[in-house]
């Protein structure tokens, strides 16, 4: 398709993009709602965060609830800030990550909130807990709202088109509410592509873990990654089992070792790891600024959540070539190709399965294989979010059309 310039009229297309808090230090959800307005905005269109609590970091950040108390606004104060607004600013294509009924587009980043009550308590390995959890759910008096309003939004016949992240959250929408599949369109999750990392601060960051990893040379281990803030829902304790099963069986000549990134406490971890015996192949590094730096120096992703609706981390390690594996449970699985890019585990309980994954990947050809597959399947361009908002701009596009708005044509 060739881009021209994107008007309605001789107006700029107008998108205004909910979102609860405008703080990308919260987690992925919110960094990929604010890639994707600046990948939107290329494209023509004006985009115009508008958000319960944060801070206007933009021009374009609009903050609505900011006068009150907390780091979190009502959904129901939120709801009647946004029509305040929206009755005194007008906007083309209304856009949003939280279940408002009157919007254009329902982008649900997280997946429903039915799946992830569900998935957490599953992460949890005592089944009394796991029972409790569930049950329990409905005590978060925010969280019973929200689920409530979802339920509310995709059940009835008509409404915002849903936009699902990943195949895995359109079937979440069908078993849950019984959503229309024709109200879904499955638009796969992207991330901004880093440019190239400096070799320099590369090569010191990898010999740094090395050393602490007690690796004398760089071809004796192979670097795994998890990242993750969450270590529990992420599935950390099945990961050390599965090393542990890795660094019993030896059957490489290179040693696996686990590099954990992320801000979740790593005391019950280490102390997992120092029973197995497998302590000595563990680093915690803790928060990082920039995962693509550590994904520069990694040989493998590992990420076997519970649940992701389609986890950033991984899509991050396959733009960087790096072979992935993760669980069925992470809707990032629609962008690779299980036993060509990686590897997909069926259950995030399963440490011997994971084990086997590991092992295939300390085999230095396994991973230079998957790493080509990578490069000639062209996935760097796949998981890009430049991908995601052009196939935003079709549902835009067909969403003006139903209003009766001139149609537009987009920049280059």
């Amino acid at each position: 398709m060739v881009h021209k310039g994107l008007d309605i009229g001789q107006m700029r297309m107008k998108v205004a993009l909910i979102i609860e808090r405008a703080d990308t230090s919260l987690g992925g959800a919110e960094r990929s709602m604010f890639e994707l307005a600046t990948a939107i905005s290329v494209l023509g269109p004006e985009v115009n965060v508008l958000a319960a609590k944060g801070q206007a970091k933009t021009a374009n950040t609009r903050i609505l609830c900011g006068d009150g108390e907390g780091n979190r606004a009502n959904y129901f104060e939120f709801a009647g800030a946004l029509r305040k607004h929206l009755s005194a600013n007008h906007y083309d294509i209304i856009h949003s990550a939280l279940p408002f009924d009157f919007v254009d587009i329902y982008h649900p980043r997280g997946g429903t909130y039915a799946e992830s009550i569900l998935r957490n308590a599953a992460s949890y390995h005592n089944r009394f807990v796991a029972s409790f959890k569930r049950l329990t759910a409905f005590s978060n008096r925010r969280r019973s709202i929200l689920l409530r309003a979802e339920r509310r939004l995709c059940r009835q016949p008509a409404g915002p088109v849903i936009v699902a992240i990943s195949q895995y959250v359109a079937e979440q929408l069908k078993q849950h509410y019984r959503t229309d599949a024709e109200r879904i369109v499955i638009i796969p999750n992207g991330v901004e592509i880093a440019g190239e990392v400096d070799s320099k601060t590369a090569s010191t960051l990898r010999g740094q873990i090395l050393r602490s990893l007690g690796v004398q040379k760089a071809d004796d281990a192979v670097l795994l990654l998890f990242a993750a803030n969450n270590f529990r829902l992420k599935g950390l304790t099945v990961l050390i089992k599965a090393l542990y099963l890795t660094a019993r069986h030896n059957l490489s000549e290179r040693r696996a070792c686990l590099v954990v990134a992320g801000n979740g406490k790593p005391a019950k971890y280490v102390r997992l790891a120092g029973r197995l015996g497998v302590d000595n192949r563990i680093i915690f590094l803790g928060s990082v600024a920039q995962i693509q730096e550590l994904l520069s120096v990694a040989n493998v992703a590992v990420l076997p959540t519970f649940y992701d609706p389609s986890s950033r981390f991984i899509l991050e390690a396959i733009a960087m070539g790096r072979p992935v594996v993760t669980t069925r449970f992470n809707g990032a699985t629609d962008l690779f190709v299980n036993g060509r890019h990686g590897k997909v585990i069926e259950s995030p309980e399963n440490a011997a399965e994971l084990a086997q994954a590991i092992e295939h990947f300390t085999n230095r050809e396994h991973i230079e294989q998957a790493s080509r597959a990578i490069a000639a399947d062209n996935l760097r361009e796949t998981v890009s979010i430049k991908r995601v908002a052009g196939q935003l701009m079709n549902v835009y596009e067909s969403i003006s059309r139903r209003k009766g708005q001139p149609l537009c044509t987009r920049s280059s």
